[in-house]
């Protein structure tokens, strides 16, 4: 107990601000309302836009950033990240044992542990708090992304939750994450911002407050991101929605995965039709991040032509459109490095149902996945295993891709390792290296089978789907490891790609 007229070292979470101010885009707010005074016919085009995460006082209220530690917040419930025995030692989990008391401990034996994403409840004992959450956040493997996403998407959810059965009316978020688990703190905060959201959307009518406490370090992250979550006017809104993740999770925030149905286009259209008849708001879109252009709106119809041609405009949209749809595919996806350390990117061909699909939703994902990745050097690796007529191609929207995207995707692409290929496979790609685009005939390896790749790449470092890992070892008749050296492609040639 404090002495007798003693201030408290606890915080009062009533006295905290909400969400209720823009934070931290000033520049671009005064950029867009500039954009605004120059046209007004494009400020309505932007207007019409619907984010997903529109602007909502009444949820921003309920949002409170907090940068301090969490086990001091006097609030209904605060959350303690642990491991799986409830033991783990970092320095929330400290801080809260300290404040608690001996009792928690105790306390914590009769649980017999927690698996990770469920969330488990105890007093809060010496506490301002009532009630202490335990959860388990993931370790991050990039191996095992997908699992880590939806393990970490469960932590906080099952918080919320909690909180929702208990009645809670408050509840005080440490970041789940920790560093000794490896999770990117930004992957982290996407994942932790919209699960809040949604909920306090669909389920959070009871809760009146939720408080993420943060450190230093954290806290520029959750600045940066938060808007895009719980933007706090209409302006903020739609600076925020092009910089939106391409996977935005369903509508209770859980990350897509692949065993989710796939969305048919009924009339996929062609791209440059849909590309000129959203001219206007692909010009507005740009413009507002590009204010020295602004000069295009008054009639450089020329200059304006190449814009709606440019890259630029197709990464705009890529950011803008909900694209969960083809991230369910598992079509594209990041693995790990090869053996000089450039980022691998992995294309599974029989999972591309090309005839069902948006293909033009399928060239913006690209696009969108693509571009943090290819500012450094890269290799890809396209698995042709097992793929039909429907899987393939056509040399038209390869041409479209290859002309769309940035120079830095040319430049810093090293290989293109083209696993299990056909000999119709081996003859259109000499067609389209040769006749259709240049500097990348010499980029492509044709690899007979899985031995081949690993002279390039370490097992460890690919996730290859088990029909790929299946056939390779029913074709070839070998079984998977590794060899020191492959008669077609050796430790040499793959050196030459650099």
């Amino acid at each position: 107990m404090d002495p007798l007229g003693a201030r408290s070292q606890f915080v009062e979470v009533q006295n905290l601000p909400t969400w209720d101010q823009p934070q931290g885009v000033q520049d671009e707010v005064d950029g867009e309302n500039l954009l605004m005074e120059e046209d007004d016919q494009l400020t309505n085009q932007l207007n019409s836009l619907e984010s997903p995460f529109p602007f909502r006082q009444d949820i921003n209220s309920k949002i409170v950033l907090f940068n301090g530690d969490v086990a001091l917040l006097n609030c209904t419930a605060i959350v303690n990240t642990s491991n799986e025995t409830l033991t783990d030692k970092n320095p929330v989990s400290d801080s809260i044992h300290r404040y608690s008391g001996p009792e928690l401990r105790d306390e914590l034996l009769k649980l017999k542990g927690c698996r990770t994403g469920e969330a488990k409840m105890t007093e809060g004992f010496n506490l301002a708090a009532r009630f202490i959450i335990h959860t388990v956040g993931p370790k991050y493997k990039a191996k095992y992304r997908t699992a880590a996403e939806s393990s970490l998407y469960s932590c906080y959810r099952n918080v919320m939750q909690l909180a929702k059965e208990h009645a809670m009316a408050s509840v005080g978020f440490c970041v789940v994450s920790t560093v000794k688990r490896a999770y990117p703190l930004e992957d982290a905060t996407h994942i932790a911002l919209r699960t809040v959201r949604r909920f306090l959307e669909n389920h959070g009518e009871n809760i009146e407050m939720v408080v993420f406490a943060v450190s230093d370090v954290e806290e520029p992250v959750y600045r940066k991101l938060m808007p895009l979550y719980y933007p706090c006017s209409k302006k903020e809104e739609r600076i925020g929605l092009p910089l939106l993740p391409a996977d935005i999770g369903n509508a209770e925030g859980e990350p897509v995965v692949p065993e989710r149905q796939i969305r048919i286009a009924e009339k996929p259209g062609n791209l440059e039709d849909i590309l000129f008849k959203n001219s206007g708001l692909f010009a507005c879109m740009y413009v507002s991040n590009s204010l020295h252009h602004c000069k295009l709106l008054r009639g450089e119809v020329l200059v304006l032509v190449v814009f709606l041609h440019s890259y630029n405009r197709w990464l705009c949209r890529a950011r803008a459109e909900d694209l969960s749809d083809i991230a369910a595919l598992k079509a594209l996806y990041q693995t790990g490095v090869d053996l000089c350390g450039r980022t691998v990117m992995v294309v599974v061909g029989r999972n591309i149902p090309v005839t069902l699909i948006d293909m033009e939703k399928a060239l913006l994902y690209f696009i969108h996945v693509m571009d943090h990745i290819t500012v450094k050097e890269y290799v890809m690796v396209y698995f042709h295993t097992l793929t039909g007529e429907h899987n393939h191609l056509d040399t038209d929207f390869l041409k479209k891709l290859y002309d769309i995207v940035d120079a830095k995707f040319k430049k810093n692409l090293r290989a293109i390792y083209f696993v299990h290929p056909t000999f119709r496979s081996k003859v259109s790609t000499w067609f389209f290296t040769t006749f259709s685009v240049s500097g990348l005939k010499e980029k492509v390896h044709h690899i007979e089978n899985l031995q081949q790749l690993f002279t390039c790449i370490l097992p460890e470092q690919i996730d290859i789907p088990p029909f790929v890992l299946e056939y390779d070892t029913r074709v070839n008749a070998v079984p998977w490891k590794v060899q020191p050296q492959s008669p077609q492609i050796t430790q040499s040639t793959f050196h030459k790609a650099l």
